[in-house]
């Protein structure tokens, strides 16, 4: 076996031996020789390799086996007792539970091994936490066994309930469990982890797990019970066992059927309701059947594993997905049916004319009309019953009859309704005629009728209120499962196990109703009386309108009315889409009202901070530390009350709470060490300087000063402030002048502190036992004396201080000299001396009396010399504690200025700021680290960049730059502090950053990138901060004190870096990624690190490890590193052994690195049914980790991410949320808040953080309250574990349908009656793409994830089973906010097709006399300008950012993005998303798109920008360019200029917007040599004729056919609408040849006919042109020349011919073009759908080759004005400054980095 052998390398390398595959033991041993539990029978069991905590060895020192809790729940799990013995098996002493259900099920021994550690870590975690603590510590408690199966088990309860099948857990309920009942839950809670633990792919097929379960449940319980075998005789045994008998018997016949399944798709290529997916599987268990089909043990003979063929096979279950846009009417049909009632309902009214709309509806005539809207609603309900039969027709089988008869009866029924609307209206207007027009009493009892029957028919929707407004009563009736409950429903929605009982609960009701009901009424009105009315007149006069003079030929006669409706066309799309604007307007003002009650954006910049430090250290105690509560008072009423008037107190400050700190002594370092550390972490991170850091810190006391030491950061300028305030005041007395002083605490905390530390300091420097050290000490006596009888003032003269002041600094500076010269020392001493005897003493006095105080020599030493010239003694410059306090005491001393500018990093300001206000807020109190619930981190990773290499960061791009240098030039203040530290660490040379530091130096580049590297080191900050809080937490007094007091001597010595970290061997370098050498972790006992452990584990899930190691990849060598120095990091990949020739076996692995043995071990190996990736990669490699993950919660992080030590601390107060409850229900997500780390890079990344950012924090706010309907989306959100592992996990995997994974795993929480929030109190780091291009394919990929969720099951159900309000924020939020951003382009293509046709059928013409009608226009025209202001959607980011950082830096942010073209950009990603969205929902082809990570400075070449943006961009702007103008040509109403201007600036703007943005915001995009050169290579890339094997990026022909994939997959009415969209373009050539010269004003349809005559010619002439160049361009080119000329003659002549037979004009030959090219590419794009026809065909070749003539003009046509622009001087810069203007503020020579000029730099 190759895995075996030893890889043998590099360093890294030799550290990786990988022990065999364990090889299969004889049979009846799968547990292999002797390997005990707990007492250790065998010497292999301590050296077994374990996971966390070392289960098998109780004896092993481990610190987390010093907890009681742990051996209790291993010793639980020992108590096998008087259980039957597993029959081929050697039971040993020692052997678990777990043991004995693998023995007897057959689970492999490592999923064993797994599930053992993973239940004894929960269940020890779970008894920490229990609250009062139980009474005997040393065995496992009855509740919380009994809590974990219940919560564990609560899928499977309710899924027995469901199917009305009794439960196999055969348990009672009672209070006091006897231990046999003990045994059996924890039985069947092991049996179940068991079978999650194995079940691989079925982990997506929640249900199927419960239904094996249930099964081997029952099998357990008749061993349990003794059963004997009928046919044997003997005690009853399970229906497979021996080795791997549970993966091989039931969980590879259904992963190989799901396999066959994906297979069938074709790579998701086949329509989604040709083959089952995940959840096709998964629902086949929702119904009885699969008891009677699939049987136990399961038949495979059964036709659920049938995968061919039509008959036999069983089809989609629950809802089959079928591509369509009706699918956004059938998912949202309540919302659909509002709309269009309300818009028929306005116009009957407004036609009416009357001013308001009540005053109308006082007419019985508008009052009958109104009531059509019944026979709209019964259409439309038949409507809906029609599409679902049309899509769902496939679910109804044999085995489903009564599906299908739901089915025929809804759409029965909804026909008899809608024609019994219609003839009981008829019946109303044939009386009323017949009554001769009034209203007779006849007529009105027909009216009643008419309601009664209308009454009738609404009576659901009444209920539906009725129990709206009653949400208890239909969750209840929704999830008893009540037979005759089922029946009253059954007509009404089609009974699924999920989305059952969704109601909030009556408070979240009323917020959300109030939100949606004064949207509404918003909206309603603005259509009502600015949309709806003001069309009325003009409609009237254009359907009044005869005698038009038609420009053309007329086919039908009266075709006002088809001029009417393109006039209403764009009104309606806008009406149907502007709820989304008004749902913006409405979600940014609520999201800043729960912003500001959640106290967000108080504390906005240092300053702020500065006015609160003092309560700071408070909230940190209050927010962060445990409080030893009582353990009755914990959530009642009372200590809530308390909990308030606590934070009111800390938040405004009442009450001093910094007296009480300085008081308690403990609490006030404890903060220090905690603030310090976050200070260090800040150094570590570069983003401070060793400056910043020692004017930031809390300096640990050590000089016996009275007073907090606070950081030097604010007690600047205090000193000189207190000095100018003692000058003024003269004559004021002591208590006078203290006060005044008193009033700013930092003056009064300077002042003392500046007076402890001189005299402490003179006292340590002046020799002790000399006669000055007496001196001094009797003089600092007089002053202490004079100050405590309050004769300061009296005594001294205030007058001198100014004096002494400048006298002690210039000592200070001497001190601080790193050469220190005594004599002048001596001197400044000598100075002192005199100006305090002579000038300070008020009384003069004589030297005798100053003897006899003790303040001069006495006489004999007088003789001896100078005072002080050998008295004093500087301590050694080792003592690096002393000059840091001599600095901070010159720091004090000098300090003029406000150091508002500390720390400068603009970073490091936003963290301290945030963190700082996040103390503020409201968050759940701390518990203590060992009884805070545990969780995990699952991060995927497939292939990214783990740390940059040398040559990565060396290579330089076409312009010279390099990545490096472009880091040094974003972070130039972090590249300054790298080097720094790099200096005090040892580093000599500059240069030896190549050599000696390089490890650090791609670190440090690294940590600037969306790399693997910084992801692990964000989120090994939990690790460390556990392990701070789990020592703060125990730590008694006397060791914080003495703590405090070690660290302050060690610090110092840490700052020369002569330290190490704990245990890690080796260079600074090591010890800077590790994080272990921070300061606190010199104080820790060890058990810190056993406690953080059981918290916290860490597992990235790098798919590919196994075959990155055998490669020898440079990635795997990197990841070995990272677990290196990561203690709590685990690795799970999955690898594949070749056993036999094909043969391949797959297998889970976890590995961590031992630091003991010093190289990677294998923990666990546990074998798979198959490959893994069956369906979308990510959340495969997800699922396959998930059973490595340990704790009660799993966050979830991606690639990209980032996270910080300070908002690590704030974890455990986050879990907490877990147990309070949100409305009815508790969490099962918590969305925690982001923070996009990319918007300083270019303007680009910008708009998008921008984007981004209001989208993450008040999106989500407002989502989660008061909307109620928060979903995943994606990153930092923490799942309640055990809730989702019983559920399907955290995402979903079906193959393309779920390709936005994410979403889905909300959906599946939602419908399943989870419970989402968002929190704001913490933030997680998060990268975005920068560049365009990276941009585009993200949007890209969400679009076309959006389209498909359209299709979903899951959405469709949140559609129906939410409430309407729900239902409504729902829509808007998910696929309602693309399908609006379509309407949006789609509206400017409805007006300007319509303008089009009204000017060229000559109605326009007509109408224009008719002064009503440019009234009209007016109406659209605001509408046109509504839309594109696009200011709207803009909103919600300048909500967000006046929140916080106030409303002035909001609206300059604003200015400064719409200069810097950011509509542009909107507009431009506005079209990407509908090209995307749209395409994937008519046709498929949704894919993954990986974006990359990097950085974007180089310049992207036209061809690629062509091959990206011309089908969803450049020709749909060339499309309504040539419209516009075709129409500024042809309109009456376009002669006047300023009209035109107003009717199409937005459309022009868009147009400019689509075909400009890529190269706005394209690196040199304006460099005039590189167009030249970019267009060359484009001509290249059109005419290059490559093979078979061509990329897309070589040849255009490769890229042409890639670009109509999506038409191969596409169904048939996708091709059909396909093709009716493209015959538009003919559009043009029939109006335009009529408008001609030589046309001659004809309006004969001959006219047109024989305008094809020049389409059949020109093709010809092309196809012929195209033969000849074949023939003969290259041997006989005389030929081809010829063949030219003559063509060319021809086309002459014939032009001369008809200028001088007929009217044909000069200027026609133009305007033929406007008509005759797009009726070529109306012609190519029908072929392209018919490819399959014609592609064996002649007509093929010329297809293609025209279609390349058509790319070629396409790319001229986008080259011309970058050309231009590019050609006139200037731009280039413009473009330079608009591109970057971000980082030119940060003064930055980016023009250098774009011109590679590297003359400042020399690296």
């Amino acid at each position: 076996m190759h895995l075996t052998t030893t890889i043998v390398g590099s360093d890294a390398m030799s550290l990786r031996q990988r022990p065999p595959p364990p090889s299969a033991p004889p049979y009846g041993h799968p547990y292999g020789p002797s390997r005990g539990v707990g007492g250790a029978t065998a010497d292999s069991s301590a050296e077994e390799v374990f996971n966390i905590i070392p289960v098998h060895n109780l004896l092993a020192d481990h610190p987390s086996l010093r907890y009681p809790e742990v051996r209790a729940a291993a010793a639980a799990l020992r108590a096998v007792g008087d259980l039957r013995k597993p029959p081929f098996v050697t039971w040993r002493d020692g052997m678990d539970l777990l043991d004995w259900l693998g023995a007897f099920f057959g689970f492999q021994r490592d999923n064993v091994r797994n599930q053992r550690e993973h239940l004894v870590l929960h269940l020890a975690n779970a008894q920490m936490r229990l609250q009062p603590p139980p009474d005997n510590i040393d065995s496992l408690d009855p509740t919380v066994l009994r809590r974990f199966r219940k919560k564990l088990l609560q899928n499977y309860s309710s899924w027995c309930s469901y199917l009305g099948c009794k439960s196999n857990l055969w348990i009672s309920d009672r209070r006091d469990p006897s231990s046999s009942d003990h045994r059996r839950e924890l039985l069947y809670t092991s049996l179940h982890l068991l079978v999650w633990g194995e079940a691989a792919n079925l982990r997506f097929v929640p249900e199927c797990i419960c239904y094996i379960f249930h099964h081997m449940a029952m099998e357990l319980n008749r061993i349990l019970e003794d059963y004997i075998d009928e046919n044997t005789g003997r005690p009853v045994l399970p229906s497979f066992s021996g080795e791997d008998a549970f993966l091989n018997r039931v969980i590879t016949p259904i992963y190989q059927t799901i396999r066959a399944e994906v297979e069938r798709s074709r790579n998701g290529t086949t329509p989604h309701s040709a083959w089952r997916n995940y959840d096709d599987i998964n629902e086949y268990f929702w119904s009885r059947r699969c008891f009677q089909k699939l049987k136990w043990p399961i038949d495979v003979g059964s036709n659920f594993f049938v995968t061919t063929g039509k008959s036999k096979r069983v089809g989609k279950t629950g809802f089959v997905e079928q591509r369509s846009f009706w699918n956004v009417f059938r998912s949202f049909d309540r919302l659909w049916i509002m709309l269009i009632l309300f818009l028929q309902a306005a116009i009957v009214v407004a036609w009416e004319g009357s001013e308001f709309p009540w005053q109308a509806l006082k007419k019985r005539e508008v009052q009958v009309r109104v009531l059509t809207v019944f026979i709209t609603w019964g259409g439309l309900r038949f409507l809906k019953t029609l599409l679902d039969a049309g899509t769902q027709y496939s679910l109804v089988s044999r085995e489903t009859m009564w599906v299908g008869v739901r089915m025929a009866l809804k759409t029965i029924a909804a026909t008899v309704w809608t024609i019994l609307f219609g003839v009981l209206y008829g019946r109303i207007l044939q009386q009323k005629n017949n009554d001769g027009g009034r209203w007779s009493g006849e007529a009105n009892r027909r009216v009643v009728t008419f309601l009664e029957v209308a009454l009738a028919f609404i009576f659901p929707e009444v209920l539906a209120l009725a129990l709206f407004v009653l949400p208890w009563i239909r969750n209840f009736l929704e999830n008893t499962n009540w037979r005759i409950f089922y029946l009253l429903t059954w007509w009404f929605q089609s009974r699924t196990f999920v989305g059952r009982g969704l109601r909030e609960g009556l408070m979240d009701n009323i917020k959300y109703t109030l939100f949606w009901v004064s949207v509404l009424a918003a909206k309603f009105s603005f259509s009502y009386f600015l949309q709806i009315k003001p069309m009325v007149a003009p409609t009237k006069a254009i359907l009044d309108l005869n005698n038009i003079d038609y420009k053309w030929h007329e086919f039908f006669g009266n075709t006002n009315r088809f001029a009417v409706g393109l006039l209403w066309l764009p009104v309606i799309l806008i009406y149907l889409m502007d709820l989304q604007i008004w749902y913006a307007i409405f979600s940014s003002f609520a999201g800043a009202i729960v912003g500001l009650f959640s106290h967000l954006g108080e504390i906005r910049n240092i300053q702020q901070l500065r006015l609160r430090f003092q309560f700071f250290a408070s909230a940190m105690q209050f927010n962060l530390m445990p409080e030893e509560q009582l353990l009755n008072t914990r959530g009642t009423l009372r200590n809530k009350f308390n909990d308030a008037i606590r934070r009111l107190k800390l938040r405004y400050g009442l009450g001093r709470p910094y007296k009480k700190i300085e008081s308690n002594q403990v609490e006030a370092t404890k903060f220090a060490l905690l603030w310090n550390e976050i200070i260090t972490t800040f150094r570590e991170e570069d983003i401070i300087s060793d400056r910043e850091e020692e004017l930031l810190e809390l300096t640990p006391n050590s000089w016996n000063i009275r007073v907090i030491r606070w950081p030097c950061l604010l007690l600047c300028n205090e000193l000189l402030l207190a000095l100018s305030q003692a000058k003024e005041l003269v004559d004021a007395r002591d208590k006078w002048l203290w006060w005044k002083i008193c009033k700013n605490e930092y003056r009064r905390c300077a002042v003392i502190e500046s007076y402890d530390s001189i005299k402490h300091l003179l006292l340590e420097i002046i020799k002790d036992g000399t006669k000055e050290h007496s001196i001094v000490n009797n003089l600092f006596l007089e002053i202490d004396h004079a100050l405590q009888m309050e004769k300061f003032t009296e005594t001294y003269s205030t007058t001198t201080l100014p004096q002494i002041h400048a006298k002690l600094i210039s000592f200070v500076e001497f001190l601080n000299r790193p050469k220190k010269d005594l004599n002048k020392l001596v001197n400044v001493l000598q100075a002192l001396y005199e100006i305090f005897i002579r000038d300070f003493s008020k009384e003069k006095r004589t030297i005798e009396q100053l003897r006899h105080d003790g303040l001069a020599p006495p006489r004999s030493a007088a003789s001896t010399g100078l005072l002080f010239e050998n008295a004093v003694e500087l301590p050694d410059v080792e003592n690096t504690t002393f000059y840091r306090h001599v600095r901070r005491l010159k720091t004090i001393l000098t300090s003029r200025d406000s150091m508002h500018n500390v720390p400068m990093n603009l970073e490091a300001r936003r963290r301290i700021a945030f963190f700082s206000n996040s103390l503020f807020m409201n968050m759940p109190h701390a518990p203590q680290v060992e009884k805070m619930m545990a969780f995990s981190v699952l991060t995927p990773y497939y292939n990214e960049d783990v740390v940059y290499s040398k040559e990565q960061l060396r290579t330089e791009n076409e312009d010279g730059i390099s990545t490096l240098f472009y880091l040094q030039k974003i972070y130039d203040d972090e590249w300054r502090n790298f080097m720094e530290r790099m200096r005090r660490e040892g580093m000599v040379n500059d240069n030896e950053i190549w050599t000696n530091k390089l490890r650090d130096l791609r670190l440090w580049a690294s940590y600037r990138g969306q790399t693997l590297s910084r992801t692990v080191r964000g989120m090994m900050y939990y690790y460390r901060a556990l392990k701070m809080l789990a020592f703060l937490d125990s730590a008694s007094e006397m060791d914080v004190r003495e703590g405090s007091r070690e660290l302050a001597s060690v610090g110092s010595m840490r700052r020369d870096g002569s330290l190490d970290g704990i245990g890690l061997a080796g260079s600074p370098s090591s010890r800077s990624l590790s994080r272990a050498s921070s300061g606190v972790s010199l104080l820790f006992k060890g058990h810190e690190y056993g406690t953080a452990l059981m918290k916290y584990t860490y597992v990235v899930a790098c798919q590919i490890y196994g075959a990155q190691k055998a490669k020898k990849d440079p990635h795997a060598e990197e990841i070995l590193y990272l677990m290196k120095n990561n203690e709590a990091l685990r690795v799970a990949y999955v690898d594949e052994v070749h056993t036999g020739r094909e043969e391949v076996e797959y297998y889970s692995v976890l590995v961590k690195y031992d630091q003991d043995l010093q190289k990677e071990v294998e923990i666990y190996r546990i074998r798979l049914p198959g490959p893994l990736k069956l369906g979308e990669g990510k959340p495969e490699n997800q699922n396959h980790a998930l059973i490595f993950t340990r704790g009660d919660a799993v966050q979830t992080i991606d690639m990209n991410q980032d996270n910080y030590f300070e908002e690590a601390l704030k974890m455990r107060n986050l879990l907490e949320e877990f147990r309070t409850y949100y409305g009815i229900r508790k969490p099962t997500i918590l969305g925690v808040r982001e923070h996009v780390f990319t918007g300083s890079v270019s303007s680009l990344a910008w708009f998008m953080s921008a984007q981004e950012t209001s989208f993450v924090t008040l999106g989500q706010r407002v989502l989660a309250n008061p909307l109620k309907v928060r979903m995943h989306y994606g990153h930092p959100d923490v799942f309640d574990r055990f809730w989702f592992l019983s559920r399907g996990g955290i995402s979903k995997a079906s193959k393309v349908i779920n390709i936005s994974e994410d979403i889905f795993a909300g959906f599946n929480c939602t419908l399943r009656g989870g419970n989402v929030t968002h929190h704001e109190y913490i933030q997680v780091g998060k990268g975005r793409d920068v560049g365009l291009n990276q941009i585009s394919m993200f949007e890209a990929k969400v679009a076309s994830g959006n389209g498909e969720q359209v299709l979903s099951r899951d959405i469709y159900r949140l559609g129906h089973r939410l409430d309407f309000f729900r239902m409504l924020s729902f829509f808007y939020t998910t696929v309602g906010f693309f399908f609006n951003t379509m309407a949006v382009v789609l509206t400017v293509y409805a007006f300007l097709w319509g303008r089009l046709y009204l000017a060229l059928s000559g109605i326009e013409d007509a109408a224009s006399s008719n002064a009503n009608n440019n009234k009209a226009l007016g109406a659209i025209l605001n509408q046109q300008l509504i839309i594109q202001l696009g200011l709207f959607t803009a909103l919600p980011m300048i909500v967000e950012n006046t929140l916080e950082h106030g409303f002035l830096a909001a609206i300059w942010d604003f200015l400064t993005m719409q200069l810097q073209l950011a509509s542009v950009f909107y507009t431009f990603s506005m079209g990407t998303r509908t090209h995307f969205f749209g395409r994937t929902i008519l046709h498929g082809g949704a894919k993954y798109r990986a974006t990359g990570r990097g950085f974007v400075v180089q310049h992207k070449c036209f061809a690629e920008n062509y091959r990206l943006y011309a089908r969803s961009h450049f020709v749909k702007a060339i499309e309504l360019g040539v419209i516009l103008t075709v129409y500024a040509s042809h309109s009456p109403i376009a002669k006047d200029g300023f009209v035109y201007i107003a009717l199409t600036i937005s459309s022009w703007f868009l147009v400019v917007s689509w075909i400009m943005a890529p190269f706005v915001f394209n690196p040199s995009g304006f460099d005039w040599l590189k167009t030249v050169y970019d267009f060359d290579d484009f001509m290249n890339w059109i005419w290059y004729r490559g093979g078979v094997f061509t990329k897309a990026d070589l040849s255009w022909e490769t890229w042409w056919y890639e670009e109509q994939d999506h038409l191969r997959t596409t169904g048939l009415w996708g091709k059909l609408l396909e093709i009716i969209l493209d015959l538009r373009f003919f559009f043009f050539q029939y109006g335009i040849v009529y408008q001609l010269g030589i046309a001659g004003g004809s309006t004969s349809i001959a006219v047109y006919l024989l305008s094809w005559i020049f389409m059949v010619v020109a093709v010809g002439l092309s196809v012929i042109i195209a033969y000849a160049r074949d023939k003969y361009a290259a041997k006989e080119h005389i030929y081809y020349r010829l063949v030219q000329f003559v063509v060319i003659l021809l086309a002459v002549l014939v032009i001369v011919v008809l200028m001088q037979f007929t009217q044909f004009k000069f200027i026609d030959l133009l305007t033929s073009l406007m008509a005759f090219i797009p009726t070529g590419w109306g012609l190519i794009s029908i072929a392209q759908v018919l490819r399959p026809f014609l592609q064996r065909t002649v007509v093929w070749e010329t297809v293609v080759s025209m279609a390349r003539l058509y790319d070629v003009l396409f790319g001229v046509i986008v080259m011309v004005p970058v050309a231009l622009l590019s050609w006139m001087p200037g731009f280039q810069s413009m473009q330079t400054r608009i591109l970057f203007n971000e980082a030119f503020s940060r003064g930055l020579q980016i023009s250098r980095i774009l011109t590679g000029k590297k003359s400042n730099i020399d690296m």
